[in-house]
């Protein structure tokens, strides 16, 4: 046995992968998303590890796409999904804002947003923003990243003029020259920067927030046992993607339609080394918080800290017991 199908054995027994299906019984069927941003969920569904899992227990999988941040939140808090991926800090403005998620497992620390702009345009910092219109999808990482970026800027969401597209239109905006730059997403980002020559003209590493799993709270309250079994599928699928990298390139290859170079741009700035959600999440995420507050995105009066610890729920996390 290789060391790292011994390792996904392991964590899956710690998640509870395998254990007793008791309390499956009443569900027929998990709601689950994919997401091009989401890596590891794409292996996931490719090797059928939840299929696998819950065969057993004759419950079915139903996969839906997320096409940002904000859709998985939409899907979450109208029922219609189970589990869903986002970005950390963008699962923290669903939760300000009522929505009930609850973020159970880290599925990467991606540099994954920037600020673009075309080949052949004028921009190159920040405060060449002022005045100009810039695409991008509101609740979503990029959006967030883009409010920070101004700010720290001395600029404010009103010195701009912001055009609210979904991701991939947003790309085609910028590329037809319909807006002067975009709040980027891997992988359309890494397109936009291999095959068209797109400037990626302010970059900040940290002021990406993790890429979280999330539940809603009452299911996580009825089905903790269905929560530990699914993190220990998604286990298994980053193992093996550690393990064997090029089945991991190739699942998002075929599920992004983007072709090996633009795919290994993203896979280059997306780390899958470590997926325990905890400390370094609430501080991450409770620092977007703040960053937003400040500059009037979110509520002064709201408590950032805890509706953070509110959202991250540890329970799941290997090793630990209900």
């Amino acid at each position: 046995m290789n060391l790292f199908r011994a390792v996904a054995m392991g964590v899956a027994v710690a998640f509870g992968l395998g254990l007793s299906s008791a309390g499956a019984a009443d569900i027929s069927e998990i709601r689950i998303d994919w997401a091009t941003y989401n890596p590891v969920s794409l292996l996931l569904k490719k090797e059928g590890l939840l299929e696998k899992e819950f065969a057993k227990d004759k419950i079915s999988i139903r996969w839906v796409q997320s096409a940002g941040s904000n859709k998985a939140l939409e899907f979450l808090n109208a029922g219609s999904i189970d589990f869903g991926s986002t970005a950390g800090a963008a699962a923290l403005i669903a939760r300000v804002n009522g929505n009930p998620v609850k973020s159970i497992y880290v599925y990467s620390r991606p540099e994954w947003t920037a600020l673009v702009t075309r080949a052949d345009s004028p921009i190159s910092t920040v405060q060449d923003l002022k005045g100009k219109t810039i695409a991008v999808t509101r609740g979503t990482d990029p959006h967030i990243f883009l409010v920070r970026a101004l700010a720290d800027a001395g600029l404010k969401q009103s010195d701009v003029k912001l055009v609210l597209l979904q991701h991939a239109d947003g790309k085609l905006a910028l590329l037809r020259g319909d807006v002067d730059a975009w709040a980027g997403l891997d992988p359309l980002m890494a397109s936009a920067e291999v095959e068209d020559k797109a400037k990626l003209f302010y970059r900040k590493p940290e002021n990406n927030t993790w890429g979280v799993l999330n539940t809603t709270e009452t299911f996580a309250a009825e089905h903790p046992d269905i929560v530990k079994r699914v993190l220990g599928a998604y286990e298994q699928a980053r193992a093996d993607a550690i393990a064997n990298p090029a089945a991991l390139k190739a699942a998002l290859v075929e599920a992004a339609k983007l072709p090996d170079n633009v795919i290994a741009k993203q896979l280059e700035r997306t780390d899958i080394s470590q997926s325990t959600i905890g400390d370094q999440q609430r501080e991450t995420i409770s620092k977007a918080g703040l960053a937003l507050q400040s500059a009037s995105v979110l509520p002064a009066d709201v408590d950032i800290r805890k509706v953070t610890n509110e959202l991250i729920d540890d329970r799941f996390a290997a090793g630990k017991t209900q």
